[in-house]
Parts: structure tokens; sequence; C-alpha cells
């Protein structure tokens, strides 16, 4: 026992020497558990388990404390200024955003993408441009992915077609003209794409620069670790495509296991079938019918390699829109959720 005391008392010595060479001062912080993450979920702790006293204040993740900001933008004034808005409105830790962004990624592909440089090239026809988007999407591999993704989750999108007042042919086809199903849901880090969006970029800098305060509000509410969640290279994420601020208002935890987790199906399920219904979907009504030219505003015109096609659009037809507003995309919605429910019955 006394040289089992001795021996301690060696290695006590030995590591506060050690501690006290060290070339750089390390915070202290709470050693988090090892936690096994699954990475198509983006999901990796539960808050209230691992810190039930500083959750109030923001994941105490040790990897992102830093008393000063270096990296990529360690010479950014607006990256400073949001750190302090972030600290000043929301209660984060200065250090802890410091940390955070300081391990931020410039992506350049998305500044291409978001910013790219004017097209020189000859004009693109306008003829037979609803025929290119459509078929993008009713294609044999659509309908028949969207019937067995109808069939393996038919529980969860009958339950939430119930809950929510909204036609599970269209919870289906979102998914569908999405994220292929979830088979494409991108895998950019979301933290680094919204920050490039809104350091980086000028055309829509206010909105994505709110989208990363959301997201952030986000990381704290829900215990995401905030360098992983994948998704689109404009932070759009899990299988309905939401952005962080529609997360926070529309995801819901439909398998109620205490997250709201929308890069599975289930969860992914009941947060679009909210959407709709907070955007006032009418459950069993019309979306769009053929008709005939008219000078009427509930009549669209989509051009086809045949000729113009004449749509009279219902109330549910601009619900659809509120997830994009776009005509194509909400008719290329309409269309495969009826495709697929043809093929599904």
């Amino acid at each position: 026992m006394a040289n089992m005391n001795h021996s301690n008392a060696v290695k006590l010595i030995v590591a506060t020497i050690l501690s006290g060479c060290a070339s750089q001062p390390v915070e202290q912080v709470v050693q988090a558990p090892t936690v096994t993450s699954k990475p198509a979920t983006g999901l990796i702790i539960q808050p209230s388990q691992l810190y039930p006293d500083s959750y109030a204040v923001e994941p105490n993740f040790q990897n992102y404390f830093a008393t000063t900001l270096t990296g990529t933008y360690a010479d950014s004034f607006a990256v400073r200024n949001f750190i302090q808005h972030m600290v000043k409105k929301h209660g984060f830790s200065e250090t802890y955003l410091n940390g955070l962004f300081s391990r931020a990624n410039r992506l350049e592909s998305v500044i291409r993408l978001e910013s790219p440089a004017p097209y020189t090239g000859p004009s693109k026809p306008s003829v037979g441009s609803w025929t290119r988007y459509r078929n993008k999407f009713l294609t044999e591999a659509h309908i028949n992915n969207g019937v067995a993704f109808w069939r393996n989750n038919a529980d969860a999108i009958e339950r939430a077609s119930a809950t929510y007042g909204v036609d599970p042919e269209y919870i289906v086809a979102i998914i569908g003209v999405e994220t292929y199903f979830g088979k494409n849901i991108g895998k950019t880090c979301v933290f680094d794409a919204l920050t490039t969006l809104a350091f980086d970029t000028h055309r829509r800098e206010k909105f994505f620069t709110t989208e990363l305060e959301n997201f952030l509000l986000m990381t704290r509410e829900q215990g995401y670790e905030p360098r992983q969640p994948v998704g689109s290279w404009a932070g759009a994420m899990g299988l309905g495509q939401f952005m962080p601020s529609s997360y926070r208002r529309l995801a819901v935890d439909f398998d109620n296991n205490g997250r709201c987790d929308i890069w599975q199906p289930s969860d992914a399920i009941g947060s679009v079938a909210h959407y709709f219904s907070r955007s006032g979907w009418q459950p069993n009504n019309p979306v769009a019918k053929p008709t005939s030219p008219a000078k009427d505003s509930a009549v669209i015109e989509l051009s086809t390699y045949s000729g113009i096609e004449y749509w009279h659009v219902h109330p549910n037809f601009k619900v659809i829109k509120k997830y994009n507003n776009s005509n194509k995309y909400a008719m290329a919605v309409h269309q495969l959720a009826q495709a697929i429910k043809q093929r599904y019955d």
C-alpha cells in the first residue's frame, strides 16, 4: 500500500510539471461522456443528460473554447460583430463562439454556387421548360422509390396525415422532390455553408446571417454538435430540406424519442406534414386541374414541347409554393404525388 501511495504521488508530481510546461494554456471544461453517433442523423447527444447545468448557455463541447478568434475568420470584423450579437442577445459564451468560428471553413464551392459568373452563352429556349423540369422528377425511379418509401414508412405517413390533415401522397412527394426520398440529403457541413454564405457572399447575406443565428440557436436547443449536421450547400437540412429558421418553427419530434431528428424518416414526415398544415393545407381538396386559356389569376401556363398547358390552380397549389415559390416546382410535386398514389393503391 505504501509503494502504491508513493507511485501515485510521483505520477501527480510529473503531471503537475508537464501541465506547467504546456506551450498554450487550455481552458478547463467538463469532459463529455463518449457518445457513439450515427453520421446520417446529425444528432450527437442528449443535452439534458450531459450538461444539465450549462446547457442553458450552450452545449459544452470541449473543442470549441478559445480566448481569441483564430483561423480563416480571425480578421473578420463581421464575424466578430456577429459573435458579440449572439453573446448579448442570446447569452452565448464568447469563448465558445471564438472556438467554434476558429474552426469554420470558407467553402469556395458555396461561393461559386451563390454568386455564379454571369452567363454569356446563347439564350436558353423557353419552349419546353416545363417538360424539361418535369422529366427530372416524373421518372419511373422516382415513382417506384416513392411507393417503396411510403410502404416502408406507412405507419408514420398515415399518422402524420391524420394528425395534421395533409394528404399522404403530398408528404411523400415533397420528400421525393427535395431529397429523392432521403437519398440526396447533401454532404456539406451546414455550419461551414452558412458561415460562408453569411460572411463571404453579398446577394443574400442578411438572409443567411439570420439562418446562421437560427442554426446556432437550434444546436443549443436540440443538443447538436454544431459541426456535425450536413445538408445542402445553402444550409437546408434533412429529408425535407428545412432551413434552420423553418426547423425551429416547424420541426417535430414525431417518434417521441426526445429529439427532432429530421435526418430520419419519421420526424421528417411529421415535420413536412406540420409545415403543410401550418401553411393552410386543405385535406381532400383539389390542387390543380387542366383548363382552357383564360385571363384569370388562378390559371397558370406551363410550356411544353407540344405547346402551352393551362392549369387552374387551387389554394393547395399555393401551399406547395410556400415550400418553393415556383409553379414548375409545385406542379412537379403535385404530379409526382398523383403518380405515386396511383401506383401505391
